[in-house]
């Protein structure tokens, strides 16, 4: 993969830009901005380098369709406030635009395509849309590294038709992602949650035998108190998993890889509720399981405490409830304060998990945190992800 850190002259030279930027909007105002943070190194680096730079991302699902709710000019504005610089938005049909319509007026640095989906052809990785995107520029980066286990024309079809290079958050997320997969500092540590453990049974098979311990909670971990033949009341849980999960104890007895799940709880009624900590032999019918308890949370902070490199995907229980937060911070805490004494690397990811650590302010804690979803997870469990081949 060429970085385009290594480019020799990118003075004048048109960038067509990948960027996800696929951030939560409330009437047309930016709710979480964490996703626009994270481009700014690369929107800098190429004006410091006098780039023309065209900005191609999508907001939502509009399946093909223009929707102008879905409509990238609040990230336009958002951006020209962080970076103090005029961006224009253009609306035109970009099978109608032409290279020398572009930056007419020398002021012109940034230029945003309006939301790729409007196309339906972006998701089918068209190749004449691709030859068209192309046409609008010299070269071509791609710094969506959460969008690049896609097969979509501004993500692996356009490499076919432009120099292609590595954008700076892309090679981040890369060697964040190395660094707990292939470089491991051990003991390491996964801890994992979510609701469905068929979801993140390719991830736990691949990490195991590279992994001393997996840590599995939210919902997930329903599933194994289950098999272990306790009372989950109603609380949430897959059908026909018990193979699975006998086939993540049987391979991590192979792989000398430690398996770690709740033993104590927190309990309500129903998702509003207050919460109760209840042993596992105590659950009633009508409980929900909503939280690690106590002991639990105890029992993960000494294995985080000897571990030296953490990954974690997924919080400890229903946090949107503060009565069923204290779990997912008690481990945030765990984790930083291994990190403020530099004995820990840690990486986060998953939009839940960083929406938790926003809420207690403590994102900048982490060595890494990855906004991508499908891509990281794609990426833990082996796959090849199709942007990143694209580049290669």
């Amino acid at each position: 993969m060429k970085s385009i850190k290594d480019h020799r002259n990118l003075d004048d030279k048109y960038v067509l830009l990948r960027l996800d930027l696929n951030v939560p909007l409330n009437n047309g105002i930016v709710t979480d901005q964490t996703r626009i943070d994270k481009i700014l190194p690369i929107i800098n680096f190429l004006l410091s380098k006098n780039s023309r730079i065209i900005v191609i991302s999508h907001v939502g699902r509009p399946n093909g369709k223009k929707n102008n709710n879905l409509s990238m000019r609040p990230i336009c504005k958002n951006l020209e406030k962080k970076i103090n610089k005029k961006i224009k938005l253009i609306n035109n049909d970009i099978f109608k635009l032409k290279k020398e319509d572009l930056f007419k007026d020398k002021e012109d640095e940034i230029i945003f395509l309006e939301n790729i989906r409007f196309y339906k052809e972006e998701e089918k990785n068209d190749s004449s849309f691709a030859k068209q995107l192309a046409s609008l520029a010299d070269l071509f980066v791609n710094d969506a590294f959460s969008c690049s286990h896609r097969t979509h024309t501004s993500v692996s079809k356009i490499t076919e038709f432009l120099p292609s290079f590595a954008g700076l958050q892309l090679e981040a997320e890369l060697n964040a992602l190395k660094k707990v997969t292939s470089e491991i500092k051990k003991p390491v540590t996964c801890i994992i949650g979510g609701s469905k453990i068929s979801t993140k049974i390719g991830i736990i098979k691949n990490l195991i035998p590279k992994f001393n311990n997996i840590i599995i909670v939210g919902g997930m971990a329903n599933n194994i108190l289950h098999h272990k033949g306790n009372e989950i009341g109603k609380s949430i849980k897959e059908e026909n998993c018990e193979s699975i999960i006998e086939e993540i104890f049987e391979k991590s007895k192979q792989h000398s890889c430690s398996i770690t799940f709740p033993i104590d709880v927190l309990v309500g009624k129903n998702l509003r509720s207050n919460s109760e900590v209840k042993e596992l032999n105590e659950i009633n019918e009508d409980d929900l399981i909503l939280d690690i308890g106590p002991k639990t949370i105890n029992t993960i902070k000494k294995v985080i405490e000897k571990s030296e490199t953490v990954l974690w995907n997924g919080p400890a229980g229903y946090f949107e409830n503060p009565n069923f937060a204290n779990g997912s911070y008690e481990i945030a805490k765990a984790i930083v304060k291994k990190n403020k004494n530099k004995s820990i690397y840690s990486v986060v990811g998953g939009g839940d998990t960083i929406s938790l650590i926003n809420k207690i302010n403590v994102i900048k804690n982490f060595n890494f945190v990855s906004t991508a979803g499908g891509a990281f997870l794609e990426y833990l469990e082996g796959k090849d992800l199709p942007g990143i081949k694209a580049l290669s």
